[in-house]
């Protein structure tokens, strides 16, 4: 049914309808602001000149970081991470056979030579594969995952946004988005708080210029209230080097998860996305670092190379010459089936993510045996 050309476009209809949304709101306010408060209510031409200027700024500054997140087009994994068809082939022959170790070993070989260090894993076996797109064919960067709504695999993804994919290319264009939108409403409210009164006191200018002005500041304000919670909490994830599907789901390497996997420090965390030109930090111009394909890793489970045989890396892991640091310290690096509760003799974690590929990660055991599971897919599903 999807595939059907007249649903598929009112799909792309319906898609849009959040940015009019937006759009509408935003030109409303323009107009009740300049129209119905500056020009009509306001007496003072002093004041009247000192609110407009401030306005325009934070109004074009929010307009050109919305456009920005708008339209520019998701980062697309680069050529080189896709496979050859006759690797495509051999794959697909594998899998219809379920000849899951064949397809594995293919994938090893194939992303020897890739920036790739996270792992994916399938329930019911503890060796850790490359992740695979069997959409795209193609093996996934490092935080790079498959979006169902753009239908193509985004470089570091952080969510799919009304019509866009927000990712490694336009992440920050999203935070200086938040940021000036969360101005523009706190200074449409504080401007806006004088005449909110005088509505009350019933001393402002009969007509509907009175309405506008009462509606401007609710609105004005819930909004901010609301933009100042996401603004924080990307700032948070900005400084963390994590994106919105890795808060949820820590990113697995070849040694198990690490929330903190990505992270370099703060300072480096907020250079990596907004790049060393401080001038252009405040602009939504590209600045970032790299290409979206590959990224630094301070993380102690990313110490092995990808192998062509995952086992080997589950067993160098339980190597007493790999340690791990922390604050002067070393500490002996144990795999998951080492590092459990003698007592109890069972541990768990679990870390349920949202986003194109409905995460699930879980590990759990008792005694000797260690269980994994990943994504939803059925259950003869190797990636």
């Amino acid at each position: 049914m999807l595939n059907n050309p007249i649903v598929r476009a009112l799909i792309t209809v319906f898609k849009w309808f959040p940015v009019v949304f937006i759009s509408a709101v935003v030109i409303w306010s323009y107009y009740a602001f300049v129209v119905q408060l500056c020009v009509l209510e306001i007496k003072s031409e002093c004041e009247k000149a000192m609110y407009l200027i401030f306005y325009h700024f934070f109004f074009v500054m929010f307009a050109w970081s919305y456009y920005q997140c708008l339209f520019t087009n998701a980062a697309r994994i680069p050529d080189r991470f896709h496979l050859p068809p006759e690797q495509v082939a051999q794959i697909d022959s594998a899998l219809s056979i379920r000849n899951y170790d064949s397809a594995k070993t293919l994938l090893e070989s194939f992303g020897r030579n890739l920036p790739v260090y996270t792992r994916g894993f399938n329930g019911g076996t503890v060796f850790f594969h490359i992740r695979y797109c069997e959409k795209c064919k193609a093996i996934k960067p490092d935080r790079a995952h498959h979006c169902s709504v753009c239908e193509r695999c985004i470089v570091k993804m952080d969510h799919h946004w009304i019509n866009n994919c927000v990712c490694f290319n336009n992440y920050k264009f999203f935070i200086l988005f938040l940021a000036y939108a969360m101005l523009y409403c706190l200074y449409i409210s504080l401007t806006d708080l004088q005449y909110f009164i005088k509505f009350w006191k019933d001393q402002l200018t009969e007509g509907s210029a009175k309405f506008h002005i009462l509606f401007l500041f609710f609105i004005s304000t819930m909004f901010m209230i609301s933009l100042c919670t996401l603004f924080s909490y990307h700032i948070y994830l900005t400084l963390t080097n994590r994106t919105t599907i890795e808060s949820y789901r820590p990113p697995v390497f070849s040694g198990g998860p690490d929330k903190n996997g990505w992270s370099l420090g703060g300072w480096a965390n907020f250079t990596e996305i907004f790049g060393d030109r401080k001038l252009l930090w405040f602009l939504p111009i590209f600045s970032g670092k790299g290409d979206g394909s590959g990224y630094p890793s301070n993380s102690a489970r990313n110490t092995l190379p990808v192998t062509a045989d995952p086992q080997t890396d589950i067993e160098a892991l339980s190597s007493p010459s790999l340690k791990s640091n922390g604050h002067g310290h070393s500490f002996p690096i144990r795999v998951a089936e080492e590092d459990r509760d003698d007592l109890l003799r069972r541990s768990q974690w679990s870390e349920e993510g949202a986003g194109d590929e409905n995460p699930v990660v879980n590990f759990s055991y008792a005694s000797s045996s260690l269980r994994i599971e990943n994504e939803r897919r059925p259950h003869n599903s190797l990636f």
